[in-house]
């Protein structure tokens, strides 16, 4: 019967006959048990920081308010309509490139909250229209009842009802853009 090889310890390099187990990794000189202790002791303290970083967070994300979860949701719904009309023109002036791109709310977000992350309010649009411009609404306009026809115009004109969104609902919307983001990006 061939004899096992006994193991190197992982401190002082040095083969030794294990004592408790055949798994040992360390022999027992006092400097390589203490060594095995300090490695005990850095993985337990990794181990609470990596806790209290998930702890944190959650105390985190439980301290976040309505508008906090708006930011963040309007963030994703922006990408997400960037990301869909890649390549399209700017809704407003018809400029294709060269220019940074917005998603750009044919109804403002401060007019008509309701519409906020309705995708058919919102297209890709250059930032001078965006921005500089004010939505560059009546271009806008003309080139959404060219695109979709007068009537879907009339609906967004049309003054929905007010939406408040809960804190759930608005965490499923994050994580609906998200996937939809994803998804375009494959």
């Amino acid at each position: 019967m061939k004899k096992a090889k006994q193991p190197k310890c992982k401190h002082c390099k040095e083969r030794f006959t294990p004592v408790r187990s055949t798994l040992e990794k360390h022999c027992l000189k006092k400097e390589c048990v203490a060594a095995w202790i300090d490695t005990c002791h850095t993985y337990t303290e990794r181990k609470k920081a990596k806790d209290w970083k998930v702890k944190k967070k959650k105390m985190k994300e439980s301290l976040k308010t309505n508008s906090d979860w708006i930011k963040e949701v309007q963030v994703v719904f922006n990408a997400y309509i960037r990301q869909r009309d890649i390549g399209l023109p700017c809704i407003s002036c018809g400029l294709k490139s060269g220019a940074k791109m917005n998603a750009g709310h044919y109804r403002s977000v401060g007019n008509c909250p309701s519409l906020r992350f309705d995708e058919r309010n919102c297209y890709l649009q250059c930032e001078a229209c965006n921005s500089y411009l004010s939505g560059n609404l009546i271009e806008y306009r003309k080139n959404l009842v060219k695109k979709f026809g007068a009537e879907f115009v009339d609906f967004l004109e049309a003054h929905p009802k007010p939406k408040h969104y809960t804190i759930p609902e608005l965490i499923v919307l994050k994580e609906v853009y998200k996937e939809k983001l994803r998804s375009l990006m494959c």
